[in-house]
């Protein structure tokens, strides 16, 4: 967290509305192309979750959101599987906004990031499609 920034605090059934605004608003195009995904929010990360992205595992405020499944691009017939998984971790990006708009674009953002790698993005393509405004 940046030193001079108050870091925000929401509760967390406003923070799920949030995010649901934000995957409603998603564009048509990117919406069509997702499949068998699922969203949540926790709070934290969890040490599997850290180790799996080459994180120190007490570092749970580093990490904003994890995409855990099999990329699109790559799926075989690999038969009837869970859904995919997005998780964003509330607490890390309230940290990282001190007001509703920049907890809005966080999310956003971190959703962007997510969804891309479900499309088989790596590390540089999902930031770059974090950052796209519409």
């Amino acid at each position: 967290m940046h030193p001079l920034r108050i870091a925000m605090k929401i509760e967390r059934e406003k923070f799920e509305q949030i995010v649901s605004e934000v995957i409603d608003a998603l564009p048509t195009e990117t919406a069509k192309r997702i499949n068998n995904l699922a969203f949540f929010v926790e709070d934290f990360p969890n040490g599997e979750q850290l180790s799996n992205t080459a994180r120190p595992p007490d570092n749970k405020y580093s990490l904003l959101g994890i995409y855990e499944g099999h990329v699109q691009s790559r799926r075989l017939n690999i038969g009837a599987v869970l859904p995919d998984r997005i998780t964003l971790f509330r607490v890390p990006i309230m940290q990282s906004c001190s007001n509703m708009e920049e907890l809005r674009r966080q999310i956003e953002d971190t959703l962007k990031h997510e969804i891309a790698h479900h499309f088989g993005s790596d590390e540089k393509g999902a930031r770059k499609a974090g950052k796209k405004r519409a």
